[in-house]
């Protein structure tokens, strides 16, 4: 098992920039391939970026390119998303999510392991 946990979301304006955490536990955190998702009320979830194992290879969706950066230190067991330059459509409820894939997966049903997820909100 693999445990999630998320923090560092908030209220922020537009074009204001937040940084979320996603601290693993469980299982070696270097083994997995991770993700974030989002979900606002009404919608289904969305893939916003995903991070390999090594770090490497990282892939976003269109809506968040050039805004958003994933990272993550395997020392700490912690995957990070940087958010600049944000909009009030990316207001959510932000999920990170793990899975031993090997490969880049934007379907939320390739990942086994979820967190509780943590509540962004931008105003206008």
């Amino acid at each position: 098992q693999v445990q999630l946990v998320e923090s560092g979301g908030g209220l922020v304006q537009a074009g204001g920039s937040l940084r979320l955490s996603c601290a693993a536990s469980g299982r070696t955190f270097s083994n997995y391939d991770m993700a974030w998702f989002r979900q606002a009320p009404g919608k289904e979830r969305e893939f916003v970026a995903s991070i390999n194992w090594s770090g490497i290879i990282t892939y976003y969706a269109d809506s968040v390119k050039g805004r958003f950066t994933i990272s993550r230190d395997n020392a700490k067991n912690t995957v990070y998303l940087q958010m600049n330059n944000l909009k009030p459509e990316d207001t959510a409820v932000y999920v990170c999510a793990a899975a031993r894939l090997r490969t880049i997966a934007v379907l939320p049903e390739y990942y086994n392991y979820w967190g509780q997820g943590t509540q962004v909100t931008v105003s206008s």
